[in-house]
């Protein structure tokens, strides 16, 4: 079911943007633009932001300029490529109280895939800002949207998520958020 996405009951989860394998993914700059986007518009409207790192000690630690973006967060540690799998994941999106994800980060075919059909089938609204997550490869990328759509997942942009906790032009949120929007 399609519905608008609402600040009081979004939550923004950064899956897997990690320094040894994100310089490998297909377009990472629009991906970095594009989650810097989400970051911002989530801390503008309070939006609890979930962070994580498959395998930190293969892949490295989250990229430095998230990590800038979203001081005091500690990152949820994983092993399963699903987030919803993974030990203390579910719990902490139950505490929030929130039933909108909105997922971006990587790999799309892989990680937020899972996750975002796990948390399907558990009955939450799952949004997928599909030009904030990439894949290593652009095949990858595509065919994993596709399925996600095909799947009965909400697939948006980054913009999209933004106007729709906008809401309205005029508003002080809007003059804050109006250059990175009109950065593309």
């Amino acid at each position: 079911m399609s519905e608008l996405l609402d600040c009081g009951r979004s939550v923004l989860v950064v899956i897997d943007v990690q320094e040894k394998l994100f310089p490998a993914v297909f377009d990472h700059e629009r991906v970095l633009r594009k989650i810097d986007l989400l970051i911002a518009a989530a801390n503008t409207f309070e939006i609890p932001v979930v962070l994580t790192e498959q395998y930190p000690a293969g892949l490295g630690p989250t990229i430095g300029e998230i990590r800038e973006l979203l001081p005091g967060t500690r990152p949820l540690e994983k092993i399963h490529f699903s987030c919803v799998s993974s030990p203390g994941f579910s719990e902490h999106l139950y505490e929030l109280g929130r039933n909108q994800i909105v997922l971006a980060g990587i790999e799309t075919h892989v990680c937020v895939a899972q996750t975002a059909l796990e948390l399907d089938f558990q009955g939450e609204s799952v949004f997928v800002a599909a030009d904030a997550t990439s894949s290593r490869r652009s095949m990858d990328f595509q065919l994993g949207v596709e399925r996600l759509g095909r799947s009965g997942i909400t697939i948006t942009t980054a913009e999209s998520v933004v106007y729709e906790w906008l809401r309205r032009a005029g508003t002080e949120e809007f003059r804050r958020l109006r250059a990175r929007l009109k950065e593309g």
